[in-house]
């Protein structure tokens, strides 16, 4: 398994809030957001419940597993 996100489309529902004005709200590079959104990094569940918390959603919405 692997896990799978929406960070993408989160950021576009959210008037298009760019990968580094999120990755400045967050405290995190501008890289690590990419990486989440491509998959190739998995955050921790402090940055997890971060973005959560910064979307007003809850982390399953996010984040979800997905079969490889």
């Amino acid at each position: 398994m692997k896990l799978g996100n929406h960070l993408r489309r989160c950021r576009f529902e959210a008037n298009e809030i760019s990968q580094q004005a999120l990755a400045n709200e967050i405290g995190v590079t501008r890289l690590t957001i990419h990486s989440i959104e491509k998959g190739k990094f998995v955050p921790s569940t402090l940055l997890a419940l971060k973005l959560a918390r910064f979307f007003n959603k809850t982390v399953e919405e996010i984040f979800y597993l997905q079969d490889e």
